[in-house]
């Protein structure tokens, strides 16, 4: 079975930084993007920063400038490290992934578990 496992959340405080990472595992046998989005209390999940396989970058523009993904294609593992954090920022953070397992005909959609993020003085 495929699946992501996120870890790096936690409790930051404004203007600060936090390196979160999303390792994808199981009998894989391609992955394409890999990505992360965010849901803050009360609202809907959002798109934050994505990666292709081939290393093009996709950012909302909320976080352009302030965060950095990063792939590493050997380890099937993204990072995000975010920096100048606000408190909006402030949410569960999710890794996204589209993968083609071992047994699969094409490409399916993983979701991670989530990982809580919390910017607060």
């Amino acid at each position: 079975q495929v699946q992501l496992v996120e870890s790096g959340g936690g409790l930051v405080q404004p203007g600060g930084s936090l390196r979160l990472s999303c390792e994808a595992s199981g009998r894989i046998l391609s992955i394409n993007t890999m990505g992360w989005y965010r849901q803050a209390p009360g609202k809907e999940r959002e798109f934050v920063a994505l990666v292709t396989s081939g290393g093009s970058t996709t950012y909302a523009d909320s976080v352009k400038g302030r965060f950095t993904i990063s792939r590493d294609n050997a380890k099937n593992t993204i990072y995000v490290q975010m920096n100048s954090l606000k408190p909006e920022d402030t949410a569960v953070y999710y890794c996204h992934a589209n993968i083609r397992g071992i047994v699969d005909y094409w490409y399916n959609e993983i979701w991670g578990q989530g990982t809580l993020v919390t910017v607060s003085s």
